[in-house]
């Protein structure tokens, strides 16, 4: 067995991420019979339990100190308003196109970065943020006309989790992966006991093993993505992002018999275009800066 090298390994992670964000979406949105806030326990509950197996030996005792909880308080926040806008739209909308719109977080990234980050964004940038637009603008169009409002819930959702990206570019300066998702995991548990008064209902021991899944996929999941962008360039494996919108092609028309619409896949297209471009600068960027610095 030759050993990887760090861009292949990230590579590697992140398509282990994409299948496990995958057939969490798809269990998530099968389990329309479950109060979403008991969906949400799972998720959290079983999250935490996969954090445990990758705590290192000498944090087991003090694994939970941190000297930023500020942040991860923001982190845990945004990541709340996403986790529950994507449920809801799972539930609500086709697969492949709540899959399609949410590949439109790394152009609210963009913008998010010049308010918080006071980055500089160049006029190819600006050109993929308005690509990105129409394309959720034609993936959209047919639900606003019928003023479907769950339409909204996946823009939240792209919302939330360009916050969730800044946040963690700032923690991971200082706190291990692990930690960053177990806040994560340990919040959606807390956010899912206030539900409780809802009425839960009692899953049979199949629905049981089911729901446990959406928590320990969700949990690998992330911890992988933070492993994927750890060992090579987020710009190399974010385009691998994109398999995700074949997966929910696949498993919508196999399971719920949803063909997605052209206006979907292309919008979709428009989307993928754009977060391309976005990335390609970043790129770009980055090497100039780099070899900026080295004839210094």
């Amino acid at each position: 067995m030759h050993m990887l090298s760090k861009n292949q390994l990230g590579f590697l992670y992140m398509f282990m991420s994409i299948c496990a964000f995958s057939l969490m979406d798809v269990i998530v949105k099968w389990s329309v019979d479950y109060p979403i806030g008991q969906v949400l326990f799972f998720r959290g509950f079983f999250g935490i339990i996969v954090y445990f197996f990758v705590i290192p030996r000498e944090r087991i005792k003090n694994f939970y100190q941190t000297k930023r909880p500020g942040l991860h308080t923001l982190r845990c926040l945004a990541g709340l308003i996403a986790l529950l806008a994507i449920f809801i739209a799972l539930r609500k909308l086709p697969l492949a196109t709540v899959v399609s719109i949410s590949f439109a977080a790394p152009i609210f990234t963009t913008i998010l970065s010049i308010f918080l980050l006071n980055e500089k964004v160049g006029i190819f940038r600006w050109l993929a943020v308005i690509i990105g637009f129409i394309g959720i603008l034609i993936i959209t169009e047919p639900g606003i006309s019928q003023l479907n409002i769950y339409y909204i819930f996946p823009i939240i959702f792209c919302l939330g989790l360009s916050y969730v990206a800044i946040t963690i570019r700032q923690l991971s300066t200082s706190e291990p992966a692990w930690l960053i998702s177990f806040y994560f995991s340990l919040s959606i548990t807390f956010l899912s006991f206030l539900t409780i008064p809802q009425g839960w209902v009692m899953p049979s021991l199949n629905h049981f093993i089911l729901l446990s899944l959406i928590g320990i996929f969700g949990g690998v999941a992330n911890l992988w993505l933070s492993l994927s962008y750890k060992y090579s360039e987020v710009s190399l494996v974010t385009p691998l992002k994109y398999l995700a919108l074949v997966f929910a092609v696949i498993f919508g028309y196999f399971i719920w018999e949803e063909v997605p619409t052209i206006k979907t896949l292309l919008g979709a297209f428009l989307v993928i275009i754009s977060t391309l471009i976005i990335f390609r600068r970043e790129i770009y960027n980055k090497n100039i800066i780099t070899s900026k610095a080295m004839n210094d």
